[in-house]
């Protein structure tokens, strides 16, 4: 088993599956009917001795609460994080609405995320069926994500975090608002695996963390709150406010995303 096969089976996963078309009985309107979440996804590999993971521990990373992928699964020898594009129709309804997040957004944002996890599960059965253990850390048990101060007492963090992951994967950098800039833009969704299986490990084509990021400020002009600054990035608090009330409004789904459409960062590098 090697790259291109994880790659190619998970092209036609997200090409051919039910769960990436919105169907008329959970669709919020007749607009939305048959619209495509994602497009086809794209992929980088980091060993799980890369010495960058142990870099996430540190407070101006992390913190000491990260888990390294061996502490996920002690023989893990690759760790796999991919990045799903969101289609045209759900950046293009996002960038129509200027204030709260759209119907395509607010698809992209709950149903994305459930088909993320079920290609996720996809791709962790594959592994395993060839014979070699692998896991989804944001589906483990272990998992924890910090939103209220209950599990540790910085707000905002998490012990496995798919954007810096992603970053030491070779797969992106920051831009202003936190999201990861990819090759594909930063509208989408990313997901991880870690897995015994070797796969060779890809070339971080960049150095600094924000180096994909032009630091035009049309994410600073975008976003409802002005939660993003050209001198601090984004703060956290407005934002999560302003989510918890796109949450009331559209309960049961919630999102924005006016920092990831309207952008030069929005379908690639700037």
């Amino acid at each position: 088993m090697d790259k291109q096969y994880l790659i190619e089976i998970s092209k036609d996963f997200v090409e051919n599956s039910e769960d990436n078309y919105i169907s008329k009985e959970i669709a919020i309107s007749e607009n939305v009917v048959g619209m495509k979440i994602f497009e086809a996804p794209i992929f980088s590999f980091a060993s799980a001795d890369d010495e960058y993971f142990m870099g996430l521990k540190q407070p101006s990373a992390i913190g000491e609460h990260f888990m390294h992928p061996k502490e996920w699964l002690p023989q893990a020898k690759t760790i796999i994080s991919f990045f799903l594009p969101f289609s045209e129709a759900v950046k293009m309804g996002n960038r129509r609405e200027k204030t709260w997040p759209s119907e395509e957004w607010l698809h992209g944002r709950i149903e994305g995320q459930a088909f993320l996890n079920k290609l996720c599960m996809h791709l962790k059965s594959v592994l395993i069926d060839e014979g070699y253990d692998s896991l989804v850390p944001a589906l483990d048990e272990r998992f924890w994500s910090n939103n209220d101060g209950t599990k540790h007492k910085a707000k905002f963090t998490s012990n496995w975090s798919e954007r810096h992951v992603a970053f030491v994967c070779g797969l992106g950098t920051f831009g202003l608002s936190k999201g990861l800039i990819t090759p594909k833009g930063i509208a989408g969704r990313l997901g991880s695996i870690i897995t015994e299986l070797y796969l060779p490990p890809d070339k971080r084509e960049y150095e600094n963390i924000y180096e994909y990021c032009s630091m035009c400020g049309k994410c600073v002009k975008n976003c409802p709150v002005d939660a993003i600054t050209i001198e601090k990035g984004k703060d956290h608090y407005p934002c999560s406010a302003f989510v918890d009330k796109t949450s009331e409004k559209y309960k049961p789904r919630y999102g924005c995303g006016k920092c990831q459409v309207a952008v030069p960062c929005e379908s690639r590098i700037p």
